[in-house]
């Protein structure tokens, strides 16, 4: 049998290119630097992750570990004076090398976004119907066509009335309805790619269910790449075909879902699977993950998850691990092939 325990991740990552034919997104060695000074490590340290046509491709990570920027580095939304080195390939075009008109464009056709707040998302002095033509309008679609695709849109994702609630002002509906309006929004356009941030966070678990349901839906229906960023890993296994997990602006794991929760190999996600609450009868207790994540502040030498690691050897706090192929997946740690979390 061969050994493929010293493929490397951008060997790995390309031979996946070349099997899957062009991806929607493909994100290639990725690494945003804040100037000097305010931050003491990257934002991103060579980051890539792929999504296929209709695929949904999960991001897992605590809070501050470079989730949001690496989603938002899609549309080019990149923090003031930062400094990127990479590519991000949007359709098969770089986002980093676009002036203001192509990547205006490239937000109209080719890619959307829906943030966790809807209502952070939508301006509350306009009406509705502007908000989801404006996309439609900004690439020369007639106003009378864009009004009629936005009820279409309104319509398919289960507002009631939808002529009429084009019409509506944004405080005039639920936090569930409105994101229901963002996501009829971003896919005005028919994208290729939807980045999808934590869009359930500030919603009740049953509309939660619903926008879930209603994003899975069209995007089989459309043929439209997700990637679907959450800190939920019960809700990353239920949608998600492959998952990619960070820390401290590095991919730590990547792999098929069920793969991947079923065996992982970085502490790391063990840690998010242990302290996951579970409903089956005889489930073990939530137990959380020691310390605290590293903060930008911070760039300790060797594995950035050392500190909180219960494998922890020396080797782990003197050397970055890379991420190689373990198995079916990558894993970023000395210890993977070990078998210390069996």
């Amino acid at each position: 049998m061969t050994d493929h325990s010293n493929t490397t991740a951008a060997d790995a990552t390309d031979a996946g290119r070349a099997a899957a034919g062009t991806p929607v997104l493909d994100v290639d060695r990725l690494t945003l630097r804040l100037p000097e000074g305010r931050a003491a490590r990257p934002l991103l340290d060579g980051v890539s992750l792929t999504v296929a046509p209709g695929e949904t491709v999960g991001l897992v990570g605590e809070s501050g570990s470079g989730k949001s920027v690496a989603c938002r580095s899609v549309l080019g939304l990149l923090p003031a004076r930062a400094r990127a080195t990479g590519e991000v390939r949007v359709a098969g075009r770089d986002v980093l090398t676009m002036d203001r008109a192509a990547l205006a464009a490239t937000r109209a056709r080719e890619v959307a976004m829906v943030f966790q707040d809807p209502r952070a998302s939508v301006n509350p002095l306009r009406r509705v119907g502007d908000f989801v033509t404006e996309g439609l309008r900004a690439t020369g679609v007639p106003a009378a066509r864009a009004t009629a695709r936005a009820a279409e849109l309104l319509d398919a994702v289960g507002i009631r009335d939808p002529r009429g609630a084009l019409r509506r002002r944004p405080h005039e509906f639920s936090g569930g309805m409105l994101q229901r309006v963002v996501i009829a929004a971003a896919l005005a356009g028919d994208p290729a790619l939807v980045v999808a941030d934590e869009p359930t966070t500030a919603l009740d678990v049953t509309t939660q269910a619903e926008i879930i349901a209603i994003l899975t839906r069209l995007q089989a229906e459309r043929g439209t790449g997700l990637l679907f960023v959450t800190h939920d890993l019960e809700l990353a296994a239920a949608i998600c075909d492959r998952v990619y997990v960070m820390y401290a602006g590095r991919i730590v794991e990547t792999g098929a879902t069920t793969e991947l929760f079923d065996r992982p190999r970085h502490p790391y996600t063990a840690g998010l699977l242990s302290c996951t609450p579970r409903l089956d009868a005889g489930s073990a207790a939530p137990r959380p993950i020691a310390g605290r994540p590293v903060s930008v502040a911070e760039a300790p030498p060797g594995c950035a998850f050392a500190a909180r690691c219960p494998y922890v050897q020396p080797r782990c706090t003197q050397e970055v691990p890379a991420l190689t192929a373990h198995g079916a997946g990558l894993a970023a740690c000395h210890r993977a092939d070990e078998g210390i979390l069996s």
